[in-house]
């Protein structure tokens, strides 16, 4: 503090401080800098960019005087929360870099394993980007992650939004990027004031205003607002006629505020008004509370609009024609003052936020009756306006603020007041969500749906027998597939996908059976996808049942690692389909790191290759197919005319009763020796073989894997006929049988945990 601001009051203060920026910006005036301000602003969610978005603008019209650099992390790049870097890029602005920073749990443990993990990967972008000032938004642990690197790598630092008092753990956040940041760009008269009490030098902080209010004042009563409207909640909806609803969890109180929020919710039901629910943020306990909106079915109530992500241009439009908004968000005691819209701020989360007189707080919202008389008293009224947090002009303020920055100032911070007492935070130790799948099979006797875990372990499986006819099959799908979802919150399972794995034709990228196998009835041309999608709110993938058995060697078997392999099924009927390094979940043949579908996505059909020319007539139609050689269907019918010769059961292959005769006694018998059962086998896997050699010598694999229940019988043979019969480059190919219980299943979950793992990589 300089020596004559001692005994002035605060509004002298106030005026000394503009007046010293005054001077500065015209002795900025007359020494101009001799190159461009190279600034870095990072942004790590939807909230924080409203903020950031309009300085932004500023920076990128103003070339001459500043480099901006765009780093895009946290939960922005996260597809369970909108990709919101998505409209980063439709503001046409150059990113930088992204950086993948969020490790999911959506614990305390999570966040804290986030924040190393940004710590980790920040130095090398920040390095290679060497900005003059990095500008750093808010409260979030991303931003204390930023403002650790910077501060650490002699990077001066721009807090927006610092000096403010909320509540929870936020307030520790914030108070510890003010520590580290060389400068302060803040919005109230009572937030600058914390910070000069915090020591902070009065010199380097600007009373600038929400960056946020330059964009919501210019959009204030906007043409297009009932098209927003409509598209959000429904065309019936009219303006005052809605509520906007936005709770996040409390992370010092996780266990009341998930209560909260079901009391909140029950309120809204009874209340009985069209409502905008949005997502809660990635902060712990928010999948607790997205467990809580799920048991209630809000995603399904007719009164209800759930959303991940709404445009901060839209949601000023919603904010401001909304009857009521209600929750915890600091929008609702920021934001919506300007527009006079009636806001319920529930529990203590905002705690000490400055707000207007529209706000009506309901801090111990532990009755479902209070909340819904709060939405009584607010619904449909209309406060005066507040500017409390800006004037919007905010953006022009900071502009020049960073332009009066003098780069050969030392940069060591110097404290102004006793440094403030050290604060102490406790860990709690929290379970971690199994990241888990969701995999259906539809076979020809048995409908199954299993959870499974990103390791491949089956949590819990479920098999009911698969109706006849469409509508039926339909219905137990989509009630099996609910059903395990609704048991997977309890066993601490978060399903992030649907995988079904069926017989016949398909096309993966519609997610349509377009022919099925003779054993389903009614189930070509169908849809699948939207279906299951629409029930659970989920993304679902779809495959033919050999390319989930491919999948499933790849992620959990002997494909592990390797580039190029083949796995082929071996059952009642033969399919295959082969593995490269950049696989995308799809069947077929890999060429140049691709999975070939085919045009008419049928290619890699192994069942249907010709070894015979005059071989026995095949269900498709042809002749001498491998699959009328070394089927499951082609050696029961083989076993049936070596048992009415009386050439098949024995002593040691006996017959109980009026058991069917199949393959199983065809193998059995040979086991044990029999030369006519023996010869069967020879020649299926002697067809099997030549099949493999022809596939060999079209794709090259390095690897086959037999799967099936025919597997073990024919991985000898097989390997046998290659080293009689194949070109030496592939001669050495190995043949193995698999070692996975349920391949299907496994590759239909694949399908789901491999996109999962790119998301969050």
């Amino acid at each position: 503090m300089h020596p004559q601001e001692f005994g002035k009051n605060p509004h002298e203060l106030y005026y000394m401080q503009v007046q010293r920026e005054r001077e500065r910006g015209e002795k900025m005036e007359d020494s101009p800098r001799n190159r461009k301000l190279r600034v870095c602003v990072a942004t790590c969610n939807r909230a924080d960019y409203s903020k950031l978005a309009p300085i932004m603008f500023g920076l990128k019209a103003d070339p001459e005087n500043f480099d901006l650099r765009v780093v895009v992390l946290g939960s922005h790049l996260i597809d369970d929360y909108g990709n919101t870097f998505r409209m980063i890029e439709q503001d046409e602005f150059e990113v930088s870099s992204k950086l993948h920073t969020i490790v999911r749990g959506e614990d305390e443990a999570a966040m804290v394993e986030s924040v190393g993990l940004a710590l980790v990967k920040l130095p090398d972008v920040l390095r290679r980007l060497s900005p003059d000032v990095l500008l750093v938004h808010g409260d979030r642990f991303d931003a204390l992650a930023l403002a650790t690197a910077a501060a650490l790598m002699n990077i001066r630092i721009l807090h927006v939004e610092g000096g403010e008092v909320s509540g929870t753990i936020d307030d520790s956040i914030r108070h510890a990027i003010s520590k580290l940041a060389h400068y302060h760009a803040c919005c109230t008269r009572s937030a600058e004031q914390h910070l000069i009490a915090m020591c902070e030098d009065h010199s380097r902080i600007l009373l600038a205003g929400c960056p946020s209010y330059d964009r919501l004042l210019t959009s204030y009563h906007s043409e297009d607002s009932a098209k927003v409207i409509q598209h959000w909640l429904g065309d019936d909806v009219k303006e005052n006629g809605y509520i906007l609803a936005l709770q996040h969890p409390v992370t010092t109180d996780i266990e009341n505020s998930v209560k909260m929020y079901g009391l909140m919710l029950d309120a809204l039901i009874s209340f009985n008004k069209r409502t905008l629910i949005l997502f809660p943020n990635i902060d712990a306990g928010s999948k607790d509370m997205v467990r809580v909106m799920r048991r209630k079915g809000i995603e399904r109530h007719p009164n209800f609009r759930a959303a991940k992500h709404v445009p901060f241009d839209k949601f000023i439009q919603l904010v401001e024609h909304a009857g009521c908004m209600i929750g915890n968000s600091s929008g609702g005691v920021r934001e919506a003052g300007a527009f006079g819209t009636p806001v319920i701020n529930l529990g203590s989360r905002q705690t000490g936020r400055e707000t207007g007189e529209n706000v009506l707080h309901v801090r111990d919202a532990d009755t479902q009756y209070k909340i819904y008389h709060a939405l009584e008293l607010q619904f449909g009224k209309r406060y005066p306006c507040s500017k409390i947090y800006g004037d919007g002009n905010s953006v022009p303020r900071i502009l020049k603020f960073l332009q009066s920055i003098d780069l050969d100032e030392p940069l060591q911070k110097s404290f102004r007041f006793p440094p403030v007492k050290e604060c102490f935070s406790q860990d709690i130790d929290h379970i971690l969500e199994t990241q888990s799948a969701l995999a259906v099979d539809l076979g020809g006797t048995n409908l199954r749906v299993a959870i499974i875990s990103m390791k491949g372990g089956i949590v819990k499986k479920f098999c009911q027998p698969n109706p006849k006819n469409y509508e039926a099959r339909m219905e137990l799908i989509l009630k099996m597939c609910t059903d395990a979802a609704i048991q997977a919150v309890d066993l601490n399972c978060r399903i992030l996908g649907v995988g079904v794995s069926t017989g016949g034709r398909v096309n993966p990228q519609e997610g349509v059976i377009i022919d099925s196998t003779k054993l389903i009835k009614e189930w070509s041309g169908i849809d699948i996808r939207t279906p299951i999608s629409d029930a659970l709110h989920l993304p679902v993938w779809v495959d033919n049942d050999g390319n989930c058995a491919a999948l499933a060697e790849r992620k959990f078997g002997h494909g592990r690692g390797v580039e190029d392999f083949v796995t082929i099924i071996t059952g009642t009927g033969m399919q295959t389909a082969a593995l490269g390094p950049t696989t995308r979940h799809r069947r077929g043949i890999i060429q140049h790191g691709e999975l070939i579908h085919g045009s008419t996505f049928c290619a890699a059909e192994l069942g249907h290759i010709t070894v015979s020319l005059d071989g026995p007539e095949c269900k498709c139609g042809s002749r001498g197919c491998v699959e009328a050689f070394a089927s499951g269907l082609a050696l029961q019918h083989e076993a049936k005319k070596l048992h009415d010769a009386d050439l098949l059961i024995t002593e040691e292959v006996p017959l109980k009763g009026e058991e069917t005769i199949t393959a199983a006694h065809l193998i059995s018998a040979a086991q044990h020796g029999n030369p006519k059962a023996e010869a069967v086998l020879r020649t299926a896997g002697t067809a099997l073989g030549v099949a493999v050699v022809n596939i060999l010598h079209t794709v090259n694999p390095s690897l086959v894997v037999l799967s099936g229940v025919l597997a073990s019988s024919y991985q000898a043979p097989v390997q046998q006929v290659i080293s009689q019969r194949a070109l030496c480059s592939v001669g050495n190919v190995k043949v193995l049988t698999s070692d996975l219980q349920e391949p299907a299943l496994l590759g239909a979950a694949s399908m789901v945990l491999d996109f999962a793992t790119r998301r969050m990589n």
